[in-house]
């Protein structure tokens, strides 16, 4: 903590980036002017600025102490790759120079062939390409200066979740023009979407983390009895940050800083050792890199504090699990927010308009909002107390509700005034309530002047959601751009469009409890799926629908799709079978020896008080012995039983097939296991038992 005080944040924030006012000190102007251009207008990048951008960023890089420099990109394993080349070039008298040309910066050859492709591409075909992505600053990584890129193969297929992004941006911000150029807004050149990632995690000893091999192969604890106390008394949230997790934190935050990444709040999350950092939010791209980093850098920085940092979706059963709330928002180059209310939110027709394109996208799409969440540790979150329910649907409070109302209707809205809490103490400042509450429950709610989409796991890339979101809003706007273009009269045709869009939607837009049983019974008489399982929600990945949607923007082509709907089912399948061998193994290995051990002992105990004779009470170790046998026979059980199932996951015809019986077959049959020994936990003595648990592990000074 002392090293951040001793620093000035505005000094080093940003230092480790080749930002805009590194750009602007190091290039000639024309070379900065062009540069600038292609970032803030989209347009290609000419020939001769690469070169000249080259060197100077080499430059600056060994200044700051790099000695390689890489192009890194976000395959579809969801996480970043990087291969590191060192800038230097032998001379002929047995020295070095450093270079780093133009094209060394625009194009890398990475090997492809390692990286999931979902059929794409043969084993055997190994050539891919990596490309600069100048809308997205380089920076310093340790010894390295990281390039962000693009990632697709020899003949163009798109193996990767920047370009996709890259993509729906484009295709968002080509019919948001074309609609504000309705308005009259013709001063606008640039609409983009933002995001902002709040992003959860857990924080425990690095020790204890070590003699968990669950934690290590899979990151959650497959086994764990509920600890005395959990998260009951509710005590954790918004809490005293204790001095290792502050120390923590502040180191993050420096890191962060440094790499221009506005690291804003953090705090104490519901869960014992649960924890959030939430930044600033920025263009979705960025926001997108910055939010790898931030995991990357959660992970790193807590090695150094001897803590282990778990990202999974559901650590720990029985307590909270981890998602990242995705703040999505529509701003243009002249800084207008266009999910802006303003004062009258029923009279600001462009709001009115940017509002229902992204209800109507949502209410179409709502399987491709879903699916965008779906993964194997976050179907252990979703519908749970702590997270949203798998049934998509939109909160947007009392004022917007009741100004769709009014559209529909043709009835004036009652003009809302601004109401005044009084707290009672004549010192406290007057609060003026929100025009709307916050929903907690809903998976995607407006909060103000953006969305909350709350749907995402904490391990997730926030790529692919916000790639459907952009899509999805794009296509709607292009729709109403369609109408209104043609129009007369323009205001009777835009009241017109509205009213149709409110009618044929409201049905995704609900205020409540989206928690209770009454509301999955509503939904369903509202025609809204319940996806509740990933291998379901992927089902529908390839519908027509879909495949005609991203094609149709150029963000996908059907192969591409295709290949993305493998890969989602292969790692679905390939995550609940490590989980389930993992479990078999610390089953025998670790489990069953403690238990026959601590049996033993009970077992020796009881002979040695039946070999003393007389009237010696043996009912409590008989009781425990026989407890012990019992289970430990059904826990055998359960393992054989778990093994000979998994085998039957290799018989599936088709991917779909095999994700399908992973979900309606291994895992009830791991539930069994787990089950079992998690009484057996309770029974065993501490000393027995082969690693930590709960008690031990989230409750730590």
């Amino acid at each position: 903590m002392q090293n951040i005080v001793k620093e000035n944040v505005a000094d080093i924030f940003g230092s480790k980036v080749f930002n805009s006012g590194v750009m602007r000190k190091r290039l000639p102007k024309h070379i900065y002017a062009s540069l600038l251009k292609t970032m803030k207008e989209d347009l290609p990048l000419e020939e001769n600025v690469a070169e000249v951008v080259a060197n100077a960023m080499m430059d600056w890089a060994l200044e700051q102490g790099a000695t390689h420099f890489t192009h890194w990109f976000q395959p579809m394993t969801g996480i970043t790759a990087e291969k590191h080349d060192a800038f230097i070039n032998p001379t002929e008298e047995g020295k070095v120079m450093m270079e780093f040309s133009g094209k060394e910066l625009v194009k890398g050859e990475p090997d492809a062939s390692s990286f999931p492709s979902g059929g794409l591409r043969a084993t055997f075909e190994a050539r891919g390409y990596t490309a600069w992505d100048p809308t997205s600053y380089a920076f310093i990584k340790g010894t390295t200066l990281c390039i962000p890129t693009i990632f697709c193969s020899y003949s163009g297929e798109v193996l990767d979740k920047k370009t996709p992004l890259l993509r729906s941006m484009e295709a968002l911000n080509h019919h948001a023009l074309r609609v504000l150029k309705l308005f009259g807004k013709t001063d606008v050149k640039k609409v983009t979407t933002t995001a902002g990632a709040e992003q959860e995690y857990f924080l425990i000893e690095r020790e204890m983390f070590k003699k968990r091999k669950d934690l290590i192969l899979t990151g959650r604890t497959l086994f764990g009895a509920k600890p005395p106390k959990g998260q009951e008394m509710e005590t954790h949230y918004f809490g005293r940050i204790r001095g290792r997790v502050s120390n923590y934190m502040a180191d993050l935050d420096k890191e962060l800083w440094m790499l221009g990444i506005a690291s804003k709040t953090r705090h104490n999350e519901v869960a014992p050792a649960q924890h959030e950092l939430a930044p600033i939010f920025t263009n979705t791209n960025v926001a997108t890199d910055n939010n790898q980093l931030i995991m990357e850098f959660m992970q790193r920085v807590a090695y150094r504090h001897d803590l282990a940092c778990l990202l999974h979706e559901k650590p720990f059963a029985g307590v909270n699990g981890s998602g990242k709330h995705n703040n999505f928002s529509i701003s243009t180059n002249t800084g207008e927010n266009l999910l802006n209310p303003g004062d009258n939110p029923a009279e600001n027709m462009q709001f009115l308009l940017f509002l229902c394109a992204i209800i109507e996208a949502v209410n179409t799409y709502s399987e491709m909002i879903r699916i965008n969440v779906a993964n194997a540790g976050n179907d252990h979150r979703l519908g749970a107390n702590e997270a949203p329910p798998a049934i998509v649907s939109i909160f947007l409070g009392e004022q917007l509700t009741a100004a769709l109302k009014s559209i529909e209707t043709g009835k004036p809205v009652k003009e809302a005034k601004d109401l005044v809490l009084e707290m009672g103490v004549s010192t406290l400042p007057k609060l003026i309530m929100d025009a709307t509450d916050r929903n907690r429950t809903s998976p995607f709610a407006f909060t103000g002047n953006r969305f909350e989409h709350r749907m995402l796991g904490s391990n997730q890339s926030i790529a692919g959601p916000n790639i459907t979101l952009n899509t999805i809003v794009a296509d709607v706007l292009g729709k109403f751009a369609d109408v209104l273009e043609k129009a007369d009269d323009f205001d009777a045709a835009l009241i017109e469009l509205l009213r149709k869009s409110v009618k044929e939607n409201k049905n995704i837009v609900f205020n409540g409890d989206n928690y209770t049983e009454e509301w999955v019974v509503e939904a369903k008489r509202r025609g809204l799926p319940n996806l509740r399982t990933t291998p379901e929600a992927l089902s529908h990945f390839t519908s027509e629908k879909n495949v005609k949607l991203f094609e149709r923007h150029n963000i996908f082509t059907p192969a591409e799709m295709d290949s993305r709907y493998e890969i989602h089912l292969e790692e679905y399948s390939k995550t609940i079978n490590i989980e389930a061998l993992t479990m078999i193994s610390l089953a025998k290995r670790e489990i069953s020896p403690a238990v026959v051990t601590y049996t033993k002992e009970v077992c020796d105990t009881l002979l040695a008080k039946k070999a003393c004779g007389g009237s010696i009470d043996l009912s409590a170790e008989e009781t425990l012995a026989e407890r012990l046998s019992k289970g430990f026979g059904d826990f055998i059980k359960s393992i054989d039983s778990l093994e000979e199932i998994l085998e039957g996951a290799q018989n599936g015809e088709t991917p779909q097939d095999e994700a399908n019986y992973y979900c309606t077959e291994v895992i009830p049959a791991m539930t069994a296991l787990r089950v079992i020994a998690d009484d057996l936990e309770t029974m065993v003595a501490e000393k027995y038992w082969p690693f930590p648990v709960y008690e031990d592990i989230l409750f730590y000074v």
